[in-house]
């Protein structure tokens, strides 16, 4: 019962809320119940002529105790648990349905007073208690990078504490851009897609063993010298950015800065066929930074510097677009075949429903500052939102390009499952 509504404790009974409202209800042991209310604005109990209507005592008793809640509510009727927003002053609902864990995201074991986490690219999550990280390098509060560069590719337990670091393979990564676990594979391979080498990189779950690498080492050197070649081949990137993952072991790679396409291979890394080109017309492209395929086989991808999300058959037929998305980062399909995009400039997580429409969203920028240039100020404060991923726990991870960081949210108590990004299901 809401602070300040008491019940009295003498016949007839009284619930009286205060200040302001007060509530009457009088209970009478007969074979009928009559209810007696005064200053109730919204009570349904009283006949067109003003008269007190009798009830039985079980209903009437029911009605007489809900009416009575109301009043005490609010004015709008609402009956909202102590501390939420219809029930407390002030509040700017920045994380929605989400609480920040805060200090999750820890320090390298190499970390020290000098240098620290630099653009933190992509997470991708095994389970709760394995959380992968992709990362361009340490930084000091210049902004210097570190020469030699580490931790590109690190492992979080559920608390936040490094606990693996490939830096086995250091030497074949430069910008490890986004990292993936495809969610049809019994053997949780992790994949990076390299976008400073121009490679795709498949290792084994633990990093013992790079089981596939496919990308021309002779890359384009600029944009310009890239979209001088019309067809650079199955092979021949552009500083792909993203990709996704198909039911039969295949795969799509967003190859995606400089050659604006979608590229499909089979599971051995084999190309299919491929579309897009540069542009902005329906099927063409400019910077592909996410992609998602649906349980229907839809594919939805993420033309950023389009400001749109583009949709296909996964043989490229184009089907619509959803215009005026400010620089979508990455797409998460999840239970309910909701697609949500995550928006660098907003730093937001937009919820779409299949037909496009605004569902709802979260997420606040953080502000610039702290010990790495563009770091948010405050805890929860997204900076340049790159990508995310969600655990089997519901629990949602951002990686903040800006922010030196990943942060971790978790469903508040009695959160609106519809506001919250649920795990994905898979395509048939």
């Amino acid at each position: 019962m809401r602070e300040g509504c008491k019940p009295s404790v003498t016949a007839p009974v009284f619930l009286t809320c205060e200040p302001g409202r007060h509530v009457g209800v009088r209970v009478r042991q007969s074979k009928s119940t009559m209810l007696k209310f005064s200053s109730v604005t919204k009570s349904h109990l009283i006949d067109g002529g003003g008269r007190m209507r009798p009830k039985p005592m079980g209903v009437a008793l029911m009605i007489a105790l809900l009416v009575a809640l109301q009043a005490c509510a609010g004015e709008d009727g609402s009956t909202l648990p102590e501390g939420s927003n219809g029930n407390v002053k002030g509040g700017d609902d920045r994380f929605g349905e989400y609480e920040v864990v805060e200090g999750w995201w820890k320090a390298a074991p190499n970390h020290d007073d000098e240098w620290g986490w630099g653009s933190m690219s992509d997470v991708a999550v095994d389970n709760p208690d394995r959380i992968f990280a992709v990362h361009w390098g340490d930084r000091n509060a210049e902004g210097e990078r570190r020469d030699p560069v580490s931790n590109f590719i690190v492992v979080a337990d559920r608390d936040g504490n490094i606990v693996e670091v490939w830096s086995q393979w250091d030497s074949i990564l430069r910008l490890p851009h986004h990292v993936f676990i495809s969610p049809y594979d019994p053997e949780r391979h992790l994949w990076v897609v390299e976008r400073g080498h121009m490679q795709v990189l498949k290792f084994t779950n633990d990093g013992s063993e790079l089981v596939m690498r496919i990308g021309d080492r002779e890359n384009p050197a600029t944009s310009e010298e890239a979209r001088e070649n019309p067809n650079p081949g199955p092979y021949y990137y552009g500083q792909p950015a993203t990709m996704t993952f198909l039911p039969d072991g295949g795969f799509l790679l967003g190859d995606g800065y400089w050659n604006s396409r979608i590229v499909k291979y089979n599971a051995d890394g084999e190309y299919v066929m491929e579309w897009g080109e540069l542009g902005s017309g329906p099927g063409q492209f400019d910077l592909i930074h996410g992609v998602a395929v649906g349980r229907d086989g839809r594919v939805y991808v993420a033309d950023r510097n389009n400001s749109r999300v583009q949709v296909f058959t996964q043989d490229g037929e184009f089907i619509e677009e959803w215009p005026d998305i400010l620089s979508p980062a990455s797409l998460y399909i999840d239970e309910g075949e909701n697609v949500w995009v995550l928006d660098r400039l907003l730093n937001r997580a937009l919820k779409y429903n299949r037909e496009g429409h605004l569902q709802s969203h979260w997420g606040a920028y953080g502000g610039t500052g702290g010990t790495v240039p563009g770091a948010a100020q405050w805890e929860g404060g997204l900076a340049r939102a790159h990508g995310f991923d969600v655990d089997q726990e519901g629990n949602v991870y951002i990686a903040n390009f800006d922010g030196a960081s990943i942060s971790k949210f978790t469903p508040k108590p009695g959160a609106d499952p519809s506001k919250l990004i649920t795990r994905r299901r898979l395509a048939n």
